[in-house]
């Protein structure tokens, strides 16, 4: 999803900032060129612009799956805090509407039986005391977990399940600080970290030590919080669940689907800003390595530029001299005229040629004039 996302980004940007510009630019005006100081603060701009519609995207998108995929409670349309007592009592109500013995065809009869069996299921689930507490945490993958008869046992497995994830991310990161790829965010100290030998550990650690472990750490916090406590993060039933009901019509989220969208933020998140992570960096000090290096970018440009200019200047020059081409004796008269023009016009209008004129004219002539001055 990464790759996907920079290739799409860049492809973005370059398509908006040329409509930009055929917007904005009249008709006859140059429009900033690759390099220019102009053109790099538009192409930044519109770049942040696309990764953070991108990553808001990316969380209605994971929001939308979610909402499409329900839920038990809304398969029997009950609210998340329902007793036993009603759940069966609603259960019973539809059982008796789409009973597949009620159907009139093959295909009715076998749409029937499959929605009726989810019912059933749904109803076996939520009156179960243990299975219901799984599966407000793990969704229905709980169902298919064979030798899980005790809260104890479904915790272990869910464990066991998301464990591996875990695991398996902060290896791929470490390996990715490792090679240099996850540069940006590090927490440095006030000095150098390898000023002196005993500080080389330090320095190390401070490597390793992102703000993409942290928030990854408090990610496998809260999902363990969430998992193992008896009762629903207070952050569902207290902040975000009253803010949906109250201020949408999205339905209250389960434990399962809140922990869905926490790990579709948080991922989407580390990706777009890996992306703007180089618009955010502090400058570099002057009088270091990344100065020096700076600075031969600048030169680069200005040789690139002073390239560019000399080949324009070799194409108008062979425009101009199209007419001549094969006429060995005009273009001898045309590099004479322009010797006489240059000497006229550029060698001779110089002041220190013309005083050097003036002091020689003087001492051929006494009272002669000093020159022109």
């Amino acid at each position: 999803m990464g790759f996907t996302l920079i290739r799409s980004a860049q492809l973005a940007t370059g398509w908006i900032q040329s409509l930009y510009y055929g917007i904005t630019v009249r008709a006859g005006d140059p429009k900033p060129q690759p390099g220019t100081q102009r053109y790099v603060k538009h192409r930044r701009r519109i770049n942040i612009a696309v990764i953070v519609i991108y990553l808001l995207y990316t969380v209605y998108e994971a929001d939308y799956w979610v909402r499409h995929t329900g839920d038990f409670f809304q398969d029997l349309d009950l609210p998340v805090d329902v007793d036993e007592r009603k759940i069966k009592s609603r259960f019973r109500r539809l059982a008796a509407i789409y009973h597949p013995d009620k159907a009139l065809s093959p295909d009715d009869h076998a749409n029937a039986e499959a929605y009726f069996v989810k019912l059933k299921s749904a109803q076996d689930t939520l009156t179960d005391p243990t299975k219901r507490f799984a599966y407000e945490r793990w969704g229905p993958d709980i169902l298919t977990w064979q030798h899980a008869s005790s809260i104890r046992d479904y915790i272990l497995i869910g464990l066991q399940s998301s464990g591996p994830v875990y695991g398996g991310s902060i290896v791929v990161m470490g390996l990715l600080s490792l090679t240099g790829y996850l540069q940006w965010g590090r927490y440095v100290s006030g000095r150098h970290p390898c000023r002196a030998t005993g500080e080389k550990l330090e320095g190390l650690l401070m490597h390793m030590f992102q703000w993409r472990y942290l928030v990854f750490g408090c990610l496998a916090l809260i999902e363990y919080h969430t998992l193992s406590r008896p009762y629903w993060s207070p952050f569902l039933t207290k902040i975000l669940n009253p803010l949906l009901t109250t201020v949408t019509s999205h339905p209250p989220l389960l434990p399962f689907q809140f922990l869905a969208l926490a790990h579709k933020i948080i991922f989407t998140f580390f990706i777009a800003m890996g992306q703007l992570s180089p618009f955010f960096a502090a400058p570099a000090p002057p009088g270091g390595s990344s100065s020096s290096a700076f600075d031969e970018q600048q030169l680069q440009r200005l040789e690139q530029l002073a390239q560019t200019s000399e080949a324009e200047t070799g194409r108008l020059l062979a425009l101009d001299m199209a007419p001549l081409v094969g006429d060995e004796a005009g273009q001898a008269d045309l590099k004479g005229k322009v010797r006489e023009w240059l000497v006229q016009n550029t060698i001779r209008a110089d002041p220190e040629v013309r005083d050097a004129l003036g002091r020689s004219m003087q001492r051929r002539r006494v009272g002669a004039p000093a020159g022109a001055r």
